[in-house]
């Protein structure tokens, strides 16, 4: 949430499988390239709604001890929706410096084409350690509690849509 990842891995390969819900929401594959360390592309596919969609984020500023990082991007609109395509921007800010806690707050403002309007987005991700992280992320519509586990170029993920239906995410970078 903080801005660009340091790493040597340029492509990263995305799965997520939710129960109950909708066929665009249900699996989800994305496949992205990082064209520069703030700067990544790719497409998003949907098996079970034939959808594609692009994705991109862009760190416009990079967060420092003091500033804010700021992040634009797009992917598909949120979990709840049928179809369309999200426009958003975000600030986030480690706050680990200030606090001594592992937390990093975001706030934003996301544009759906499928309600045509734009909402307020926000969420909390917080570092138990290296390898285990968790975020409360709201998409302006609903709160879904996500966990993840990395190791190396892999990422685990569990997610709860709306803190009941379960999913798991899987990626690997390459």
């Amino acid at each position: 949430m903080s801005g660009a990842g340091e790493n040597d891995y340029r492509w990263t390969y995305g799965i997520r499988l939710i129960a109950n819900q909708i066929d665009r929401a249900t699996w989800r594959n994305t496949l992205t390239y990082r064209f520069h360390p703030r700067f990544t592309a790719g497409v998003e596919y949907n098996p079970l709604a034939g959808k594609v969609s692009p994705l991109a984020n862009l760190v416009v500023v990079t967060e420092t001890h003091q500033r804010p990082a700021l992040i634009l991007g797009t992917s598909s609109d949120r979990i709840g929706t049928p179809s369309g395509q999200s426009f958003y921007a975000t600030v986030s800010k480690s706050l680990k410096h200030h606090t001594g806690l592992p937390v990093s707050p975001y706030v934003g403002v996301a544009y759906g084409t499928f309600e045509d309007r734009a909402r307020a987005i926000g969420g909390l991700n917080i570092a138990f350690s290296e390898n285990w992280t968790a975020t409360i992320l709201f998409d302006g519509v609903r709160v879904h509690p996500i966990m993840n586990y990395t190791f190396g170029r892999h990422q685990l993920g569990v997610i709860f849509e709306r803190g009941r239906n379960p999913g798991m995410s899987y990626s690997i970078s390459f």
